[in-house]
């Protein structure tokens, strides 16, 4: 599982990298080589009266479209349960959402094929020889892998969130954040930094020790050999990055989508 983990974190950071050089030489201002606009006197706007009230300064407007809408599902099939738009107002996580996103994490039809695809790689690359080969030792590497799944998923989203009183969605920053790269670092940053169930920053202990301690649990269903203290802080590890990869494909959807599929594809994710 762990192999499998790095390969698709390599893949996702290959594809993010080249959508952040794309956006970082795409995003110029277009005045900027121009220069300011010059305004003759004759067009310069009349003094006030002298008792004309100034004006009130003009509210700022936010530029936030449909196009940086976080749907469900990515393309209609990837969930993506627990990323909230950009801007957007939503209520206070409730126990029961986080319940509900934990659950459909874990038995999403998607999660239980991705497990597949997982076992099918430590099957065919022996990493738990103990299982040995053939149909019955496939079976013990995809349960062992719908297990390993689950127990991150409850303690990660559930346990810990309800523990801390942590919210275990993902606020995306959206393009009004800053710069491609601030956007990154934001995204990176989520893996030790969230947010309380009142909206305030804190550290994010439902993921470094709800990580820790899945992996702790499935020590305990594990043959021996593989219960060493080196593949223990592995797991943790590949478990952390292979998150802060998953919040910056996230932060980044809506660009990739609207990149490859236009406007067509803001429509898309309205609908869901």
């Amino acid at each position: 599982m762990g192999k499998l983990k790095l390969k698709m974190g390599r893949s996702a950071g290959c594809a993010l990298g080249l959508l952040i050089g794309n956006l970082c030489f795409g995003q110029q201002d277009p005045t900027a080589q121009n220069g300011p606009a010059q305004t003759s006197p004759a067009q310069a706007a009349p003094a006030p009266l002298p008792d004309a009230p100034s004006a009130a300064p003009a509210a700022k407007t936010s530029t936030r479209t449909n196009d940086e809408e976080q749907e469900k599902r990515i393309m209609g099939v990837l969930p993506n349960f627990r990323s909230v738009s950009a801007g957007a107002k939503v209520p206070k996580e409730t126990l029961k959402q986080k319940l509900v996103t934990a659950t459909e994490d874990n038995f999403d039809y998607t999660s239980l094929f991705f497990a597949g695809v997982i076992a099918g790689d430590s099957f065919v690359s022996e990493a738990t020889p103990e299982f040995h080969q053939g149909a019955a030792g496939y079976a013990r590497y995809y349960w062992h892998t719908v297990a390993d799944q689950s127990a991150e998923n409850y303690f990660v989203e559930l346990i810990l969130p309800v523990m801390t009183h942590e919210d275990s969605r993902y606020f995306a920053m959206g393009r009004e954040g800053g710069s491609v790269m601030k956007r990154a670092g934001y995204a990176l940053s989520r893996v030790v930094v969230t947010r309380t169930d009142e909206g305030k920053p804190t550290f994010n202990i439902s993921e470094i020790a709800g990580s820790a301690a899945a992996v702790s649990v499935s020590t305990l269903y594990y043959p021996a050999p593989e219960r060493t203290v080196d593949k223990g802080l592995r797991n943790w590890g590949l478990d952390v990055t292979y998150d802060g990869v998953a919040f910056m494909f996230h932060e980044f959807w809506p660009d990739i989508r609207n990149a490859v599929f236009g406007r067509k594809g803001s429509k898309l994710a309205a609908a869901h």
